[in-house]
């Protein structure tokens, strides 16, 4: 069995469909939206809402870790476009935004597909997109050619506030709903050093200890994930479970492919 897998889309629609080519299972491990294209700021919902001289400031920030000057500037920035201090009116000048890159992804992905969100995915939006027959597997356990694919979605608390991330003690909630897996698929990796620093940010991506555990406990035949674009290694092995980053497709525009 032939499967593709991608994670970390950001937007990359135009070649999704070619990923999904070729192969008996498509696997989507998240982050579909595009909010923020550090390396072209021209790109994503900020720089539609706030404009490119704004959101270049905002990347630049962010770059050296000063987050609250990040905040505030967002802050002053809202003042201009209209929004103020009302987070209903805020979200609302995202929604459509959010809602047409969700539009263009789901039409993009093949009904067949497995999927799970990602950190910075809006679930209620992402839901009201979706086409007949998708689904969003969170906690639960899908069945293809005898192998046993496991999904937890989302990401969990940071400093960097993205609008996905779920308690520690609900995204351990939903590992414990898989039970034994062949494949075990997330967003986010296992809590190892290796697989959660990125080289090119320079900082520690947020792991999960319970998905370590679950790994060393079970022992699946690989564990997928994404989320940390750049990490210091996309491999590493746990007892005989293969641990393995996906890649981050909007840098790579291909799947990652693996014969089961």
């Amino acid at each position: 069995m032939r499967v593709h897998v991608v994670s970390d889309v950001h937007g990359a629609v135009g070649d999704l469909p070619a990923a999904s080519e070729d192969c008996d299972v498509f696997i989507c491990l998240g982050d579909l939206l595009l909010y923020l294209d550090y390396a072209d700021p021209r790109q994503g919902a900020f720089a539609e809402v706030f404009g490119v001289e704004i959101t270049t400031k905002y990347i630049e920030l962010r770059k050296a870790k000063k987050f609250d000057e990040a905040r505030a500037l967002t802050a002053s920035a809202w003042a201009e476009v209209s929004g103020g201090a009302d987070p209903d009116s805020r979200m609302a000048r995202f929604v459509p935004i959010i809602e047409r890159q969700y539009s263009e992804i789901f039409a993009a992905i093949p009904p067949s597909a497995l999927m799970t969100l990602g950190n910075v995915d809006v679930p209620a939006l992402a839901t009201r997109q979706m086409l007949p027959g998708q689904r969003i597997l969170d906690g639960e356990v899908v069945v293809r050619g005898g192998v046993r694919f496991g999904f937890v979605g989302s990401g969990l608390p940071s400093r960097y506030r993205t609008p996905n991330e779920i308690p520690v003690s609900k995204f351990d909630s939903l590992l414990a709903q898989l039970g034994d897996v062949d494949v075990l698929c997330t967003h986010i990796p296992p809590a190892v050093p290796e697989l959660t620093f990125d080289v090119a940010a320079r900082r520690f991506e947020v792991g999960s200890e319970a998905l370590l555990a679950l790994i060393e406990q079970t022992q699946p035949r690989y564990a997928l994930f994404g989320h940390v674009h750049q990490p210091l290694s996309s491999r590493f092995r746990i007892g005989r479970t293969e641990c393995l980053n996906v890649g981050h497709f909007r840098g790579t525009r291909r799947p990652f492919v693996l014969e089961l």
